[in-house]
């Protein structure tokens, strides 16, 4: 059996190739450092006693403590476990609207034909450009005229209304690539509307409704500014988001190492969930039709 050895070119030409591609893993693990050093220093830093967080620019603590989860657990003069309650009720209620409401109005704009369907999804697309702080004035005074400011109603009830056009406009386009043999086949059974959506099309979403869940519940969970604008009158209500800001604007000097340690806390059930439903995440967004 004759063994073939390719010459000292081929050799040298085949590690000339592997070179690009070692230094392109060499700068994305660079960039992974980068990006990560933030979240290090903060972990490192919620071990390290006040003086030392901004004195040494290490992050291993010199000196470690662990005070600043014990007294930062009740820094605020309620319970940090109220604050993740509240949070996470937050959080469920608003993916329950979510995927409820922005299902229902999907299906509607895919596979439904109703006057003006194409004017109101071209006016629902464009409401996505929208910022939230255009609006946020008008909002406030309609809730507040309603009495629901000082609660989470201003935060939930919308979600049950559809507003969140992005989710809507994702769902579309994943319900868009259901073959419509399997309508057709449906309503020759007797399916009605209703029961096809129930039946034949909700069970085949659920990647994109998994990608809905998930995202809502990150955005909602890191939510800071509309939290702090409906939920700052009753500090029995604050979110974590807003437990933290608290930390910085309750006392005349910053509680910097019960604020990072509190904030490590509140990283945790995030990296949980996203640990948790990563595979339908990332299986969702491959499969909405938003990658063109």
């Amino acid at each position: 059996m004759i063994r073939l050895t390719p010459s000292r070119s081929a050799t040298a030409v085949l590690a000339w190739r592997r070179i690009p591609r070692g230094i392109g893993r060499l700068l994305i693990a660079a960039g992974g450092v980068v990006m990560l050093y933030p979240l290090l220093w903060m972990i490192g830093s919620s071990f390290k006693p006040e003086g030392q967080i901004f004195s040494t620019t290490g992050i291993v603590p010199t000196t470690w403590i662990f005070s600043n989860y014990t007294q930062g657990w009740d820094g605020l003069g309620y319970s940090m476990t109220g604050f993740l309650v509240n949070s996470v009720v937050l959080c469920l209620l608003c993916v329950l609207g979510n995927l409820v409401s922005c299902s229902l109005a999907a299906f509607a704009f895919a596979r439904l034909r109703f006057p003006l369907r194409r004017v109101l999804f071209a006016i629902m697309l464009t409401s996505i450009m929208l910022p939230l702080h255009a609006t946020i004035v008008p909002q406030y005074i309609l809730f507040k005229y309603l009495g629901w400011v000082g609660t989470i109603a201003p935060l939930v009830v919308p979600k049950f209304l559809a507003v969140d056009a992005f989710f809507v406009f994702l769902l579309v386009q994943f319900i868009r690539t259901i073959p419509r043999e399997l309508d057709d086949s449906a309503e020759i059974d007797g399916c009605g509307k209703f029961r096809l959506f129930a039946t034949v099309i909700l069970p085949l979403c659920v990647p994109a409704l998994a990608t809905t869940a998930i995202f809502t519940f990150l955005w909602t969970w890191s939510d800071f500014f509309s939290q702090l604008i409906y939920l700052s009158g009753n500090p029995a209500h604050f979110t974590i988001p807003v437990a933290l800001g608290a930390f910085v604007d309750s006392t005349s000097q910053s509680s910097w190492g019960q604020l990072l340690a509190m904030s490590v806390v509140s990283l945790l059930p995030i990296f949980g969930f996203f640990l948790a439903f990563q595979r339908l995440l990332l299986e969702g967004i491959s499969t909405t039709g938003l990658r063109g």
